[in-house]
C-alpha cells in the first residue's frame, strides 16, 4: 500500500487539479446539474384540470383567504432561492452573474441531495445592494427561505441585515453563517484532539471578509475568548490602532474593539505566532500562507486553510512544518470543513418548522450536533467532522436546528424530536433514492460516456 509520504508533489498537484479537469467535461456533457420535474401524479390528461385550470382556482381562493395556506397547497414549504450577484464567486472574485451560475446550480444540487430541499439558482444582473434587496423582497412570496451567496463585502452585511428585518421567511448568507457553522464544528473537535480548552486556546483568523467575521462572531459565542482571538486582513492585525477601518468598515472595527488583536500588532507572521489554531478564509493559494509561518505556532498546531478552489497552503506543506491537524474546504482532502455540511441540513430543519429566521443559536446548535456526530464515530487527526457520505448526520443536524428554533419562539410549527427526525430522514433519503433511480434507469446519463469522445 502506497502511503502519502511516497506520493510526489507533482502527483499530489495532479490529483488536486483533476476535479477541475473533469468539471470541464461533465458540465458541458449534462448541460447543467439540475432540472424541474413533476412530483404530483399524472394519471391521464384529465388530471391537468386538477393541477391547472379550472381546479387550481380552489386552492388559490383558499390562500387568498389565509396566506399561510400557501405552505399547504404549494411547494413554498420546501423551496429555497439561491441568490447571487456574482461579485465574489469562490476565490475567483467578481466574475459576473452568468459565470456564477455553475456554482449556484451546484449549490442547488447539494440542497436537494443532502437536505431534500428544492432550490432555484437566481443570478442577478446588478451590483447595487438596494436593487438586490428589492429583488429579493419581491420574489420572497414564492420561497420558504433565501440563501444569499457569493456577494462581495461589505455590502453583503447590509443586504443580509435589511432582508432579515423585512422578510417573513428566513434569509441567510451562507458565506457568513454557513461557513462559520462548519468551521466552529471542526474547531470544537480539533481542540478536543489536541487537549486544549476552547476558552484557553489562542486563535488566529486570516482574512477579514464576510466568512471570517462570521467565523469570529460564532467562535466567540461558542466559548473562545476575545482576548485570545486575533484577526488579520491584508493590511495587518485588527487592533485598536487600525483607525483606517473605524469609519469605513463597521464589522472590522467591532472586531478591533472586541479583541484588540489579542494584544498583537504587525501582519500575518505576527498573527500566527503562538496560535493554537489558525483559520484562514482569505485569498486562494498556493503560497498565501508561507509554510515557515507554521513553525511559529504553538505545539500541536491546527490549521484550517479554506480558500477555494486552492487552499492558502497545501496540506503536505503544513504537515512538514509541524501542523498536527489540517483541514481545507475541498472534498478531495481529509477534513473538509465546507459549508456543504451545514446549509442543506440547517435549511431542512428551518423549513420543517417553518422558521421565520435563522439565529446564531440555531447555527451553534448545528455546529454542536455536527461535532457530536463525529465524536461518536471516533475523531482523529484526519477526521474531525462528518463527511457528506454520512447520511445519518443530516437529519440529526436538521433536528437540532428545528428544536432550537422552537425553543427560541421563531418556528411556526411545533413538532416533537421524533417527528422532526422522521420527516427530515424521509426527505433526504427520498432525494438520494430519486437520483439513484434515475441513474439506474438511464434518465441521468452515464458519466463515463462523456470521456469516450
Amino acid at each position: 500500500m502506497v502511503s502519502d509520504k511516497d506520493i510526489s508533489v507533482e502527483e499530489r498537484l495532479a490529483k488536486a487539479k483533476k476535479p477541475g479537469q473533469d468539471a470541464m467535461v461533465l458540465h458541458r456533457y449534462y448541460g447543467g446539474k439540475i432540472e424541474i420535474v413533476p412530483k404530483a401524479c399524472v394519471r391521464s390528461f384529465d388530471d391537468f384540470a386538477i393541477w391547472y385550470s379550472p381546479g387550481v382556482a380552489e386552492p388559490c381562493k383558499d390562500i387568498a383567504k389565509n396566506p399561510e395556506m400557501v405552505y399547504e397547497h404549494t411547494c413554498k414549504w420546501n423551496t429555497v432561492a439561491v441568490v447571487s450577484d456574482g461579485t465574489r464567486v469562490l476565490g475567483l472574485g467578481d466574475i459576473g452573474p452568468e459565470a456564477a451560475m455553475p456554482v449556484m446550480e451546484g449549490k442547488s444540487m447539494l440542497f436537494k441531495y443532502l437536505g431534500g430541499v428544492d432550490s432555484v439558482p437566481i443570478c442577478l444582473d446588478t451590483k447595487d445592494p438596494e436593487k438586490i434587496i428589492e429583488t429579493v423582497r419581491l420574489i420572497a412570496p414564492s420561497f420558504g427561505g433565501i440563501n444569499l451567496e457569493d456577494i462581495s463585502n461589505p455590502k453583503c452585511f447590509d443586504v443580509l441585515d435589511e432582508l432579515r428585518r423585512d422578510c417573513k421567511i428566513p434569509v441567510w448568507h451562507d458565506d457568513q453563517q454557513g461557513t462559520a457553522t462548519v468551521e466552529v464544528a471542526g474547531a470544537i473537535n480539533a481542540m478536543k484532539l489536541v487537549g486544549k480548552k476552547l476558552s484557553d486556546a489562542n486563535i488566529t483568523v486570516i482574512g477579514a471578509g464576510a466568512a471570517s467575521i462570521a467565523i469570529a462572531r460564532l467562535l466567540l459565542a461558542t466559548g473562545f475568548s476575545p482576548k485570545h482571538l486575533c484577526m488579520c486582513d491584508s493590511k495587518g492585525i485588527l487592533n485598536m490602532s487600525r483607525k483606517d477601518v473605524e469609519g469605513d468598515f463597521r464589522q472590522k472595527w467591532e472586531i478591533c474593539q472586541k479583541t484588540d488583536g489579542a494584544g498583537k500588532s504587525g501582519g500575518m507572521k505576527e498573527a500566527m505566532e503562538g496560535a493554537d489554531i489558525v483559520i484562514a478564509a482569505s485569498k486562494p493559494g498556493p503560497g498565501t500562507i508561507p509554510p515557515e509561518y507554521c513553525d511559529l505556532m504553538a505545539d500541536d498546531a491546527v490549521v484550517f486553510a479554506t480558500a477555494n478552489p486552492i487552499p492558502e497552503i497545501w496540506p503536505w506543506e503544513a504537515k512538514e512544518h509541524g501542523v498536527r491537524i489540517f483541514a481545507t474546504g475541498r472534498s478531495d482532502f481529509p477534513n473538509q470543513v465546507n459549508n456543504s455540511m451545514g446549509f442543506p441540513a440547517i435549511f431542512r430543519g428551518v423549513l420543517d418548522v417553518r422558521a421565520k429566521t435563522i439565529t446564531d443559536e440555531m447555527c451553534i446548535a448545528a455546529a454542536t450536533e455536527l461535532a457530536k456526530c463525529a465524536e461518536e464515530k471516533g475523531i482523529s487527526e484526519d477526521y474531525i467532522i462528518p463527511t457528506m457520505s454520512e447520511t445519518e448526520v443530516f437529519p440529526r443536524e436538521a433536528v437540532a436546528v428545528a428544536m432550537k428554533a422552537q425553543e427560541q419562539g421563531v418556528a411556526r410549527l411545533k413538532l416533537s424530536r421524533s417527528e422532526l427526525f422522521d420527516r427530515a430522514d424521509y426527505m433526504i433519503r427520498r432525494s438520494r433514492g430519486l437520483t439513484a433511480k434515475m441513474m439506474d434507469d438511464g434518465y441521468i446519463a452515464d458519466a463515463s460516456k462523456a470521456f469516450l469522445d
